[in-house]
């Protein structure tokens, strides 16, 4: 039988098992089979994770660093991580089956960038002086908040991991970070790495488990975190809403998304159609910003619904770990019930499906649907597989009206190649995130969050700064 990998929680400089002993397995969902034994945290080991970060906050020497000081080991953290680029890249494809060509070329290099942007951006942020006073000097401090409680989803485990991390770090909090329990490996090792670059022990802890009745559930009502920031489900953000109350903690969230891409018929049609199935169908649709629904003006729907059929029956299934594979399988049994559950749905409701499906295993093949009704489930609801549904429209008014009839607001795209309809629509989208003719391209100094059931605040550059510290004034009398 082979050895399962141990994973434990990382708390106060030290990897260590729960308190109880209790652990949980991470299941492979390329071959379904458990590889590695997690240690499932409780309550105990919150509180020794929380205990150790409000002490390296209140007495350690992490926000007390000059941020010159802190910067400099954040690019130490960063180089960490490129030095470990394989073993970090392996360690999230086994745990949730994203193509190891992707783990290793784009998420751990975006986690070091995540960690590079913020060490500079802290580095470069200023307080200001207000002058007018002739008797008084006023100035602004902005102050690190303290303990943070990060808790990172699974479809891109060490890339969110660290888009959470690196900020609060950067402007001189201390954290606990939650993984999702079905993707925890990288985590722990993320926090190895800390330590190695010179972190002080207990700045960055990191604790496994549940969420409801679990390590999550008692991370976010603990009295000793000062900040929460989340991203993931929607309903789960509205319990943690419900614990932060107490306490009145601060929180940031990124929530579900529904997002649309809308393709007029005057957009080049071969480079709308190759974005939007990107969109669509990249990380088998495991995108919270996911073009999920695609609107097309009536004169170009039959050529793009048989474009997008084509490629998708292009895109290769197979092993993550295989460099040719495109679209790797689901994450967990659970979530592939979940997915094939809404495909099954919405036949029931007369929708069509053009091609794709459930395969063998936990893969989902991309999948086109036609004739959905926009009130029913798949037109509504986060799916979070390679699953998409096209819709015809006539006007541009119908168009947006159609982009907006939902109660998420994280994404939308438009094509078009007209530069006044641009602009025109992407005002009236309600989205944090409008793409004009191209998907996921990314500056850290803007803005990321959503509208409505997507998510609460922004994130990025200095609205995570705003996030992460307490504004301070001073005002001194000088006369």
């Amino acid at each position: 039988m082979t050895r399962l990998k141990q994973v434990g929680h990382f708390i106060d400089g030290v990897v260590t098992g729960s308190a109880d002993g209790a652990t949980m397995l991470s299941v492979d969902p390329t071959n379904q089979v458990a590889w590695a034994e997690v240690a499932r945290g409780s309550a105990t080991d919150v509180d020794r994770a929380v205990a150790a970060s409000r002490l390296a906050f209140d007495r350690g020497p992490w926000p007390r660093m000059t941020q010159h000081e802190r910067s400099a080991l954040l690019h130490g953290f960063a180089d960490a991580l490129q030095a470990h680029a394989d073993e970090l890249a392996l360690l999230d494809t086994r745990d949730m089956g994203r193509p190891l060509s992707l783990t290793r070329a784009h998420d751990v290099e975006r986690s070091a960038a995540n960690l590079r942007f913020f060490a500079d951006d802290a580095r470069s942020s200023a307080d200001v002086s207000l002058p007018g006073h002739p008797h008084h000097h006023i100035y602004t401090r902005h102050e690190p908040a303290g303990v943070v409680a990060a808790i990172s989803p699974w479809n891109f485990p060490l890339m969110q991991a660290t888009w959470k991390i690196a900020p609060a770090l950067a402007y001189g909090n201390t954290v606990v970070l939650k993984p999702a329990e079905q993707s925890p490996a990288s985590a722990t090792r993320l926090a190895e790495l800390a330590l190695q670059a010179g972190l002080p022990p207990g700045v960055l802890n990191v604790v496994h488990g549940l969420g409801p009745d679990g390590a999550g559930e008692a991370l976010v009502s603990h009295q000793g975190v000062d900040l929460i920031t989340f991203t993931g489900e929607t309903r789960t953000g509205e319990a943690i809403m419900r614990g932060a109350a107490a306490g009145v903690r601060a929180v940031s969230f990124e929530l579900g998304g529904k997002g649309a891409s809308i393709v007029f018929a005057d957009a080049d049609i071969d480079k709308a159609l190759s974005v939007a199935a990107d969109a669509a169908f990249s990380n088998a649709g495991q995108i919270c910003l996911a073009g999920s629904r695609v609107l097309v003006q009536r004169p170009v729907y039959d050529e793009v619904v048989e474009s997008l059929v084509k490629k998708a029956e292009q895109l290769r299934l197979g092993d993550p770990r295989d460099p040719g594979t495109q679209v790797g399988p689901l994450a967990s049994a659970e979530h592939h019930a979940k997915v094939t559950g809404h495909l099954r749905q919405a036949a029931e409701d007369g929708a069509v499906t053009m091609t794709g499906g459930a395969r063998e295993g936990w893969w989902v093949a991309p999948t086109v649907v036609v004739d959905a009704h926009s009130e029913t489930a798949i037109c509504r609801e986060e799916v979070f597989g390679p699953v998409l549904t096209v819709h015809p429209f006539d006007t541009e008014e119908e168009a947006v009206h159609a982009a907006n009839a939902t109660p998420y607001g994280l994404s939308a795209m438009v094509f078009t190649s007209r530069l006044a309809r641009a602009h025109r629509v992407a005002a009236q989208l309600r989205a944090g995130n409008v793409w004009v003719n191209c998907f996921w391209v990314r500056d850290l100094r803007a803005p990321f969050g959503g509208f409505g059931r997507s998510g609460v605040g922004r994130e990025g550059g200095g609205h995570s700064r705003e996030f992460f510290t307490e504004a301070k004034t001073v005002v001194m009398d000088v006369a």
